[in-house]
C-alpha cells in the first residue's frame, strides 16, 4: 500500500499541484530572466570619440559572435519556456500527468544546457573585457566602454539566474515523479 489511501486517491493531488504551481511561477521568472538578458545584450553598444568628432570607436554586442550566440541561446530558451507554459497549465489541471512531465525533464535538461554553453562562453569574455590577458596581448576595454561592460555584465545575471531556475525546474520535476 503506498501512501495514505483516502477514496481510492492516494493524498498526493495537492501536493503535486502545488509543484505544478510552482514550476508554472518558475517558468514565468525564467522568462523574465532569458528575455531580459537577451535584449540587454542584445541591445548595447557604446561609441567613444577619438581625437576628433570624426574618428569614434564603438562597441557592439554583435562585434563578437560569442555574444551573438548568448543572445541567439537566451532568445530560444526564453521562447521554450513560454511555449512551455501550456504544458505547466496541463499540469495544474492534470496534477497526475507522467509523460508530459518526463518530456519535460528531458527538453527542460538541453534548454539548460544550451543556456549554460551561451552563459559561460559570454562570461569568458566579459572576464577578457574586465581583466584583458597580457600575454595574448588582449587589453581590458572596460575602463574606455564602461557602459557597455556594465551592460554585457548585468545580461549574465539573469542568464545565470535562468541557469539556477533550469536547476530547480529539473528538481521538483524529479520530486514529483518520484513521489508516485
Amino acid at each position: 500500500m503506498k501512501g495514505l489511501e483516502i477514496g481510492g486517491h492516494s493524498g498526493k493531488g495537492p501536493a503535486n499541484r502545488g509543484a505544478a504551481v510552482v514550476d508554472f511561477f518558475l517558468r514565468v521568472i525564467g522568462i523574465i530572466a532569458t528575455l531580459g538578458s537577451a535584449i540587454a545584450m542584445g541591445t548595447t553598444n557604446e561609441t567613444l570619440p577619438f581625437f576628433t568628432q570624426f574618428i569614434r570607436f564603438r562597441a557592439k554586442y554583435n562585434d563578437l559572435p560569442t555574444f551573438t550566440f548568448f543572445v541567439v541561446a537566451n532568445s530560444v530558451v526564453a521562447a521554450y519556456l513560454v511555449l512551455s507554459l501550456g504544458l505547466s497549465i496541463f499540469h495544474i489541471m492534470k496534477s497526475r500527468a507522467q509523460g508530459s512531465r518526463i518530456a519535460l525533464i528531458f527538453f527542460d535538461a538541453g534548454m539548460l544546457a544550451l543556456l549554460t554553453a551561451g552563459a559561460s562562453a559570454a562570461a569568458a569574455i566579459v572576464y577578457l573585457a574586465h581583466k584583458g590577458n597580457t600575454r595574448a596581448n588582449w587589453f581590458a576595454i572596460c575602463q574606455q566602454f564602461n557602459s557597455f561592460c556594465e551592460r554585457i555584465s548585468g545580461s549574465l545575471i539573469g542568464s545565470f539566474g535562468g541557469i539556477l531556475i533550469f536547476v530547480l525546474l529539473i528538481l521538483l520535476s524529479a520530486v514529483t515523479l518520484a513521489r508516485r
